[in-house]
């Protein structure tokens, strides 16, 4: 698994969050995998429809990067999670970095 984090309220790839999506690109070219999973979740610190929105935003900004670094988009399996899945369990209205977050899993699966 890769884990990309975002900074609180943002959905942009940060400089390290390309390097991280240049090695999944480099490692989905070897032909390991024929799925991946790119989920995006948030923290508890905004309404659950916002963090919605913006898992959603950041798990497609991740997928977008993914594609333009040659992973076919028919390869990827995007879901958003909002502020459901938490990594670190807290409060509602916490700002939690290690939950602002989109996890990318390699795995099997049909690719279309």
């Amino acid at each position: 698994m890769y884990l990309v984090f975002f900074a609180w309220d943002q959905a942009d790839l940060t400089p390290v969050t390309q390097a991280v999506l240049d090695q999944v690109a480099a490692d989905y070219a070897r032909g390991e995998p024929t799925r991946i999973m790119v989920a995006g979740h948030a923290d508890r610190s905004g309404t659950e429809a916002y963090n919605q929105a913006l898992s959603e935003q950041r798990a497609r900004n991740v997928a977008r990067a993914l594609v333009a670094r040659g992973v076919p988009e028919r390869a990827l399996d995007v879901q958003w999670f909002g502020e459901s899945e938490p990594r670190i369990p807290t409060e509602d209205g916490v700002r939690e970095p290690q939950n602002r977050r989109v996890e990318i899993v390699f795995g099997e699966g049909p690719s279309a």
